[in-house]
């Protein structure tokens, strides 16, 4: 059982793998990784992330950056649950850059959309965070939310997005 992840472990993750990156690559982080960037928690079990465009250099070293950094990493987004949404990579708020890699938030809309669509009961029984802790959050106010669940995924991008 590897150690709970926390907000360095996942900037370390970036940053080593920014050298293995040959062209520029967005870094999608989601679920807890997302949570911990913003301070809405300490730690999590895992990384889930996606490449964008996808990279078989940052693949490669995935399997070693698990073991030297002790921490799980899951390819996993919320498009692997849900239709994507309209708008969703122009909301996908930039963390961080290192390199040729971006580090971005997958669009918070989707990551919670996709949690729902997932079902479990811990994901359901959490309350979502209107701002981050130092900053303005990237995407999830939950009118906007309501929206999307009233109206499905086809809503109109002006429905979606922060007014």
């Amino acid at each position: 059982m590897r150690p709970p992840v926390d907000r360095d472990r996942i900037e370390e993750l970036a940053r080593r793998l920014a050298p293995a990156a040959r062209s520029a690559t967005i870094v999608y982080l989601t679920g807890g990784a997302s949570a911990v960037i913003e301070g809405w928690r300490q730690s999590t079990v895992d990384v889930d992330l996606r490449f964008e465009p996808d990279s078989d250099e940052l693949l490669r070293e995935l399997p070693k950056l698990k073991d030297q950094l002790q921490v799980n990493i899951e390819l996993a987004s919320p498009p692997d649950f849900i239709p994507e949404l309209p708008g969703w990579r122009e909301r996908s708020g930039v963390i961080f850059t290192v390199g040729n890699v971006q580090v971005r938030h997958f669009d918070l809309y989707s990551q919670a959309l996709a949690k729902i669509e997932r079902g479990f009961q811990q994901d359901l029984q959490r309350q979502l965070p209107e701002g981050g802790k130092t900053r303005p959050t990237p995407g999830v106010h939950s009118d906007g939310l309501a929206s999307i669940a009233r109206n499905g995924l086809g809503v109109s991008r002006r429905e979606a997005e922060l007014g």
